[in-house]
């Protein structure tokens, strides 16, 4: 039998980083009661006591007589209906370690745009597979949007994915609100990899920037990597899907281009000359195309989809290539 949300679902993020803390922002503007983990008890304190996360989007209040904060993560999963996982991809497992409760009759969604490190799957694959849940008890939130906007309140789009779309528009009422629109898919395994994927090409455009190359070349790097995307999709998983879509086309873009992007900024200081672990240490947030670099390498290697943006981000991060030697051989390549 197929599961059906019920609209009365209650919803619980795991996470304090600064999208779990947009996230929570996000459905208390529809939901009463949401629960919150957060592993870290200065944090926990801190904000039960002055409503905002110390480390992550300050500018952000919270109503706390609506949220369900607590450190014990069995405590949040068991009055919850639907988990939302907002923790980069390489601390999951550490995360859901202490957990006890059951996930198989949760609905979990994964708002984690990145892949598992050394297990070589995505989130929805890992939960599937360690915690048994179905996939039609599995979602996605995606599509280009910056916790840092979303903290703004600037208008922004995002996309839920399940295998059911009757389920999906019930998820969307509950993040939908006067600044965050909200459309809805059933192309879990794209939109999912799309978000991966995406984060490899930030770091590429990220390099190029710090080597000094201009925008006439970002343009062609970046139309280069939606194709690139696209071919690693229809190859790996074909089905019908739109990858000019927001959450696919879009989530490439802004991830390209902004500011906020933490893999783009990660790409530049390598472009710039800082090695690969002198740039993690600088930098205060984690770098999900990292992981996923070598994950869609490993994948690929059994399809054999030709992705040279791709390779040549593994080459430098994994391989030692000289950034500014891979980029100029890479220029051959683009059309």
């Amino acid at each position: 039998m197929a599961y059906t949300i019920e609209r009365e679902a209650r919803c619980a993020v795991i996470g304090y980083g600064s999208w779990a803390t947009a996230l929570v922002k996000i459905i208390l503007e529809n939901e009463a009661d949401v629960g919150w983990y957060i592993r870290n008890r200065e944090v926990l304190d801190y904000i039960r006591q002055h409503k905002t996360n110390p480390r992550y989007l300050r500018d952000v209040h919270f109503y706390t007589n609506n949220l369900r904060m607590s450190d014990d993560i069995d405590e949040v999963v068991a009055s919850a209906d639907i988990v939302i996982l907002a923790v980069p991809s390489a601390f999951l497992k550490a995360v859901l370690e202490p957990l006890t409760v059951s996930l198989r009759d949760k609905f979990v969604i994964s708002a984690i745009k990145g892949i598992v490190p050394d297990d070589y799957v995505t989130v929805a694959e890992y939960i599937n597979r360690h915690y048994e849940v179905p996939f039609d008890q599995i979602g996605i939130i995606s599509g280009p949007c910056h916790a840092e906007e979303v903290a703004l309140e600037r208008l922004s789009y995002l996309t839920v994915v399940c295998k059911s779309l009757d389920n999906a528009v019930i998820l969307g009422e509950k993040i939908k609100t006067r600044y965050i629109n909200v459309s809805h898919s059933t192309d879990i395994y794209g939109i999912e990899y799309a978000a991966v994927i995406k984060n490899i090409y930030a770091i590429a455009v990220g390099m190029a920037i710090g080597l000094g190359y201009g925008d006439n070349f970002l343009a062609v790097l970046i139309s280069n990597a939606a194709m690139e995307m696209a071919r690693f999709m229809n190859t790996t998983y074909p089905a019908p899907r739109d990858t000019n879509a927001s959450a696919y086309l879009g989530d490439l873009l802004v991830t390209s281009y902004s500011q906020f992007s933490r893999n783009r900024t990660f790409g530049l200081m390598i472009g710039k000359g800082y090695s690969v672990r002198n740039a993690q240490i600088e930098m205060s947030m984690i770098a999900e195309g990292y992981y996923a670099s070598a994950c869609i390498t490993q994948i690929n290697k059994r399809h054999g989809v030709d992705m040279p943006i791709a390779r040549m981000v593994y080459n430098i991060l994994y391989g030692g290539e000289s950034p500014s030697a891979a980029m100029k051989k890479l220029t051959a390549r683009l059309v």
